[in-house]
């Protein structure tokens, strides 16, 4: 059953996540190197990722033996992490430096837009939130995504680099609240 509260806090939580805006200054550098930024194919690559790992994610955990709560406890923990790298503005978790390829899809689509990060939470909002709603989170976040990419020199010019920084902040505070949040509701579970 669709919830417009749901798919708005998925939305939000996909977003912080992903922080395609705090993402900009990459994205421009991707660009300058590569000559241009392909936006259909990332996108089109992230949503695969996306849906993919939230309807074989169940699958890829009963082949290790593990549960949809314990997996969202880690998932908590890595967007802990991510929130605090995004408030503090520092790096915990480092990309692979040595991973090449076009710049639409590494290091674009993964591990910028669809990484460990956003898949984890894709898993772990599913144990908290109804698919359907995850769908059109996951939309409303590719479209955002996509408008980003595609306007990224613009964004560029109009919102600074203090603008940014703040955003990023603002974002990491609400991401580090929804990690507590599931870290609450799966401990009580297991």
């Amino acid at each position: 059953m669709l919830d417009l509260k749901e798919i708005f806090s998925v939305s939000l939580i996909l977003f912080s996540v992903i922080d395609i805006l705090g993402s900009i200054p990459f994205i421009i550098i991707i660009r300058k190197r590569e000559g241009r930024i392909e936006a259909e194919k990332a996108t089109l690559i992230s949503a695969g990722l996306m849906v993919g790992f939230l309807y074989l994610g169940q699958s890829i955990l009963n082949l290790f033996g593990l549960d949809v709560a314990s997996f969202a406890l880690a998932g908590a923990i890595v967007m802990f992490i991510v929130a605090l790298e995004m408030i503090l503005g520092i790096t915990l978790i480092k990309d692979d430096p040595d991973a090449h390829g076009t710049g639409s899809i590494v290091p674009l689509a993964f591990p910028l837009i669809a990484g460990a990060g956003t898949l984890t939470t894709i898993l772990s909002i599913r144990s908290v939130y109804a698919v359907p709603n995850i769908l059109i989170g996951v939309l409303v976040n590719l479209i955002l995504i996509y408008a980003v990419l595609r306007s990224s020199s613009w964004l560029e010019r109009k919102i600074g680099k203090s603008g940014f920084a703040v955003l990023r902040r603002v974002f990491g505070v609400i991401l580090l609240a929804i990690a507590v949040k599931i870290l609450k509701s799966n401990l009580l579970i297991t």
